[in-house]
């Protein structure tokens, strides 16, 4: 039961960041750039505790952690964006997405920098610490790759139909409603019929890990600079 706690102690804090101060920052750019939506609703916060979702902030993540799923997933509330507010909407869409994906870049590079003063920390917080660091990486690095997967609702589909033409952009936008059934198909189905059938079919494993550990290996330079 320690082991528990303790994982759960070192996973809670740079989950909850990642995944809130990413919302948080969809929330700050489209008030910046014209829509006040969000700021209406009061999520143009940097407080964790308003972009909370009880099933994907707390419960998922939990269970996923207390099944030792060796997987680690969660999500904030969505922050609600009316595209036809922004200045510019189709160019603003963009910045708006990317802000969520270029914050958990951010806050890894902070949780890098910060592993190079370790050493100062006192001894009986120093492991804990560190981890929590470690955790911080990892997570913002999963959540920015996997965000930026060009698949709308994701950041990363928002991208992609800004900046394609009419042609193709169009019909990936219509996608959208489907978009949460096509990645939980990708995520969970399609690597559970793999490992029925005997073939690793771990969408993970081919399209996000790449991108992450070239990631963690600039973080780790980052880790080790000073």
């Amino acid at each position: 039961m320690s082991d528990l706690i303790l994982t759960i102690s070192v996973w809670t804090l740079p989950l909850l960041l990642a995944i809130t101060l990413h919302e948080a920052a969809h929330a700050w750019v489209a008030w910046k750039l014209g829509d006040n939506t969000a700021k209406g609703l009061g999520r143009v916060s940097f407080n964790p505790l308003v972009h909370i979702d009880p099933f994907g902030t707390v419960l998922l993540p939990l269970l996923l952690l207390i099944s030792q799923s060796g997987f680690m997933f969660g999500y904030a509330k969505p922050v609600p964006v009316n595209f036809s507010r922004l200045c510019n909407p189709r160019i603003d869409m963009v910045w708006v997405a990317i802000a969520g994906p270029a914050t958990n870049i951010l806050l890894l590079i902070a949780a890098a920098i910060l592993l190079n003063i370790l050493g100062i920390i006192p001894a009986f917080a120093r492991e804990w610490f560190g981890q929590n660091l470690i955790n911080m990486i990892m997570i913002n690095a999963i959540l920015a790759v996997f965000n930026m997967l060009p698949i709308p609702p994701l950041d990363g589909g928002r991208v992609a139909v800004g900046i394609l033409p009419d042609i193709l952009s169009r019909p990936l936008a219509r996608l959208e409603r489907y978009g949460m059934l096509i990645i939980i198909i990708l995520i969970f189905i399609i690597p559970m019929a793999g490992r029925y059938i005997g073939i690793n079919l771990n969408v993970f494993q081919y399209i996000i890990f790449p991108p992450v550990e070239i990631i963690l290996e600039f973080a780790n330079k980052i880790a080790t600079m000073f």
